[in-house]
């Protein structure tokens, strides 16, 4: 129980990584809050908690929308009594590879509301309660596009690079509060959504080949990275990026 009596906010906890964490956070203890757009997978997550015996609270909000997550970090407070934990994994990863000359604007602006802008408020909105706590963590969820310049996904590497910076910046802001702000960074995921890459021929046996372990990457290979940094053996650890990808960006 590492994570024991936690409160634990998790952005796009509908489905996938989300959803597995989500689940592994309450066999760890903790009090789970999952957020996401989609709100009936989402109630379906929290349902699937009670159902293992855990206390779950499921929100719709959309991490773009700084009102929905003052809503969100307020019903969280109001059901749990605080938040502990922060993870920032709601993101738009279901993008058809395409050159950077054919990207839209409106479809980088789209990708870094969600996946960038998305962060930083869900982080405004928890910092007071963790500040009153005297202590938190914040995990954000970065991916392994930023080390490797993944061709034709120039949008959701930016943004997923610009989570490493903001990561690095926000643990010197927050270290004299004791808040851990530390970094998670996939390889390629098998999710719901990631179906337009997974359509893309020769990408899912491209992936595995280069990869130390050959083998696909599954929600479940994060957890062990995202509970230890979430939890309190990870006290002196911040402003970190752990790449967990099966040995693909190695730096």
């Amino acid at each position: 129980m590492r994570l024991k009596d936690k409160v634990a906010v998790i952005t796009g906890a509908g489905r996938g990584i989300g959803k597995a964490v989500a689940l592994a956070f309450a066999d760890a203890g903790a009090n789970v809050v999952a957020v996401d757009l989609a709100f009936p997978p989402v109630e379906e997550t929290a349902d699937e908690i009670r159902a293992r015996g855990g206390r779950a609270l499921a929100v719709r909000a959309d991490v773009s929308k700084s009102d929905d997550l003052v809503k969100m970090a307020e019903a969280a407070n109001r059901e749990f009594g605080g938040i502990d934990i922060l993870i920032n994994n709601a993101a738009i990863a279901d993008i058809k590879p395409k050159p950077f000359l054919e990207v839209t604007e409106e479809e980088w602006d789209k990708i870094m509301s969600v996946n960038l802008k998305g962060v930083f408020l869900s982080c405004k909105a928890v910092f007071p309660y963790m500040k009153t706590r005297g202590k938190g963590k914040i995990v954000n969820i970065s991916s392994g596009t930023h080390f490797l310049g993944a061709p034709g996904l120039i949008h959701y590497a930016s943004s997923k690079g610009g989570v490493i910076g903001f990561t690095r910046t926000l643990s010197r802001e927050l270290g004299q509060f004791e808040i851990t702000v530390n970094s998670v960074a996939p390889g390629f995921t098998i999710t719901e959504g990631v179906s337009s890459l997974l359509a893309t021929p020769g990408v899912d046996e491209m992936t595995v080949a280069r990869r130390s372990i050959k083998r696909r990457q599954m929600p479940e290979d994060l957890i062990g990275a995202i509970v230890f940094l979430s939890s309190d053996e990870s006290d002196f650890i911040t402003g970190q990026t752990v790449v967990v990808d099966g040995g693909v960006a190695l730096h």
